[in-house]
């Protein structure tokens, strides 16, 4: 059977450790003054004011906080619509900005629209089936 044996040293660790402990609570960084959590001011009511000349909504008309998400987008990433700097302007005209012509997209498609050939790979390739290319096949001429 063992017997347990307290050790000489252990008073003298416990007075250490106590002496240690003491000086924390004496040093001036906790001296300082700090506000009392128990002091409640009380706070004046608050009051609606009369009138802010406010008008009620109307009944089927656009609530004007909400608008769509992609504009929201635009302006939180660009910031809005912004005026565009001399420079820009001038590359913009030099590129004939006013001589654009609206309807482009309608005459591009259009059968009698003079085209070049490109020869026959360019029609191939326009002419091509949607999709990955996973069933592309190839053939030698």
């Amino acid at each position: 059977m063992r017997k347990f044996v307290p050790l000489a040293a252990g008073p003298v660790v416990a007075l250490a450790c106590v002496a240690l402990l003491s000086g924390c609570g004496a040093g001036r960084s906790l001296d300082r003054a700090r506000p009392d959590e128990f002091a409640v001011a009380r706070q004046a009511p608050l009051v609606i004011p009369p009138d802010f000349a406010l008008v009620p909504p109307q009944p089927g008309a656009a609530r004007p906080q909400d608008t769509a998400a992609n504009a929201q987008t635009l302006d939180a990433l660009f910031g809005g619509a912004a005026a565009r700097s001399p420079a820009e302007s001038g590359v913009v005209a030099d590129a004939g900005a006013d001589n654009d012509d609206p309807g482009i997209r309608s005459s591009a498609g259009d059968p009698g629209t003079t085209v070049v050939d490109k020869g026959s790979t360019t029609r191939d390739i326009v002419a091509a089936p949607e999709g990955d290319g996973q069933d592309a096949k190839t053939t030698a001429n």
